[in-house]
């Protein structure tokens, strides 16, 4: 059978971070309820997929851990119930600290859910609050702490870096700091100003100063040493994990596996088809109730076989270990070397890939200016 991805999308927070531009809605508390149930129906009305079996689940948001718990099982039954999910599967839920308590943590581990990705952001509490996050240091900690007492063995900390007025030492010190916890998996990424958000607004009004990017590359650097030094992997761009605890959902899309996506904005990737639910929260709760489920579904792509072999070199270049030659030739029969021989050049010859064996993977130039890279795959 064929390996598929579900993930779910929670659109709920208490507060919205100065810097997302995720779908996700504060003050919405009226419409979980609705939302919760309208969900369901979503995923219980696209159960053709039993040529499938499920492998990982990924519970993101917005703040999936602000809603009732009871919400979380109700949906987790719902696709517990209508596919085929494997005994060993990776469940994985979002969490930020000052949303949960041992209940709902308590409640995850009985429902099947076996990692959790915290959001910590910065062990600094100016920062923690200069970006608009609504808990302390001292509430992730206990987060964390309650977490471990529960008895998830599998947790992701979310760290950020190229923060306004964030120092080199600062990023250093809350990397530090969560590395002696001992989390499975840290996720450190760089601040990407997005428009329609407080923080773009306050840049362009010269309020807040970020970081130069020749400061944000030393950040970056700095963050791989040490992790790396502390036996931490270096899987993927963002990504660092201890031996065989790399985040299964997120590989598998790298590796270009299918995925179904439930719940508002949503996106999947099932049968050479790109498709995405509507960002429209009272439009996708209502489409639901009236039984016009489709309505809510835009197309985004109908990808051609070229397409797909770009693609699979664009997220694949995002891994360090980066493409597999003998992969590729598995799955499309060609030789991506023979294949892109031109793009393959040029990046070779300004030093921004390597050919390494059955290997084409970024060079230390190549992970400072990826973009530059996988715009040659676009």
């Amino acid at each position: 059978m064929k390996e598929l991805g579900i993930y779910v999308h929670i659109p709920f927070c208490k507060e919205k971070c100065y810097y997302c531009d995720f779908i996700s809605f504060p003050k919405k508390e009226e419409l979980m309820e609705k939302y919760v149930q309208a969900l369901n129906k979503e995923i219980i009305s696209k159960n053709n997929v039993n040529d499938y079996k499920i492998t990982t689940i990924y519970i993101g948001g917005g703040t999936p851990s602000y809603i009732n718990e009871i919400f979380i099982e109700n949906i987790l039954n719902s696709i517990l119930k209508n596919y085929n999910v494997t005994e060993n599967a990776e469940i994985t839920i979002e969490v930020n600290p000052g949303t949960v308590n041992e209940q709902k943590l308590e409640k995850y581990k009985e429902i099947g859910i076996n990692r959790l990705s915290i959001g910590l952001q910065s062990a600094n509490n100016k920062l923690l609050k200069n970006i608009g996050r609504i808990h302390t240091f001292q509430d992730f900690l206990s987060t964390y702490e309650l977490a471990r007492r529960v008895g998830f063995k599998n947790i992701n900390v979310d760290l950020m870096m190229g923060l306004p007025n964030q120092t080199i030492k600062d990023l250093e010190e809350s990397i530090e700091i969560v590395i002696k916890l001992n989390p499975e998996h840290i996720s450190v990424y760089s601040l990407i100003l997005e428009e329609q958000t407080p923080f773009y607004k306050m840049f362009e009004e010269n309020k807040i100063k970020l970081p130069t990017e020749t400061k944000e590359r030393k950040m970056y650097w700095k963050t791989k040493k040490i992790l790396e030094e502390n036996n931490y992997i270096h899987y993927e761009i963002s990504n660092f994990a201890k031996k065989d605890f790399e985040s299964k959902h997120n590989l598998n899309c790298w590796n270009q596996k299918e995925y179904l996506g439930f719940g508002l904005a949503a996106h999947s990737y099932l049968n050479q088809k790109r498709f995405c639910n509507t960002d429209n929260l009272e439009k996708y709760i209502k489409n639901i109730e009236n039984n016009n489920i489709d309505e809510n579904i835009e197309i985004l792509e109908k990808q051609l076989l070229k397409d797909t072999k770009k693609e699979y070199m664009l997220l694949s270049l995002r891994k360090i270990e980066g493409v597999n030659i003998k992969d590729f030739k598995n799955k499309f029969v060609d030789n991506p070397i023979f294949l892109y021989h031109k793009e393959l050049e040029k990046l070779v010859r300004e030093k921004l890939v390597i050919i390494d064996g059955n290997f084409i993977r970024l060079t230390k130039k190549g992970l400072d200016l990826a973009n530059i890279v996988w715009e040659e795959f676009v």
